[in-house]
């Protein structure tokens, strides 16, 4: 990750309890439109930072591997679904399909997703910020704004903190 992302991430999480407490106010509010929000600033995030620059999730963050997923990569890498598993996976402790190891297996030197096309929906999805019912992911997106410079900024600016 290049220093600049390291440092909207450690600016960010120092105003964690700030914004955390401005998002709890957010939420109650019925007039606004929390999801068209988190939207508007995920765009203009992602206008900002670089994913190639970064790849912080894909080095520290395990998605859940669902079936379909295994599918998908087991397609992609021309193997069985089962040497996916014994290959790649494992089952955590509670039952869930994650990779064996961290950063992902996937991730070459350049930061590129090797079976980006069958990528897991998890990694599709990430970092949530533009999904309906953000309300529901605040909880996870503070977390994540350790990881992903993305989600700090979309925080930060939707709890008005910069």
């Amino acid at each position: 990750m290049i220093e600049e992302y390291v440092r909207i991430i450690d600016r960010v999480h120092k105003k964690r309890r700030d914004i955390q407490k401005k998002l709890k106010d957010l939420k109650k509010q019925r007039r606004l439109n929390l999801d068209e929000l988190f939207s508007m600033e995920h765009d203009r995030a992602f206008e900002e930072i670089d994913c190639l620059k970064c790849a912080n999730c894909c080095s520290s963050l395990g998605p859940g591997i669902s079936d379909r997923d295994i599918d998908r990569l087991a397609r992609a890498a021309r193997m069985k679904p089962g040497d996916v598993m014994k290959t790649w996976m494992k089952l955590d402790e509670d039952g869930d399909c994650i990779f064996k190891e961290m950063p992902c297996p996937f991730l070459d030197s350049g930061n590129l997703c090797i079976y980006y096309d069958a990528r897991p929906e998890a990694c599709r999805r990430y970092p949530y910020t533009n999904r309906r019912n953000v309300k529901g992911y605040t909880g996870t997106l503070l977390k994540d704004m350790a990881v992903c410079p993305v989600v700090a900024l979309v925080m930060e600016r939707v709890a008005g903190e910069q």
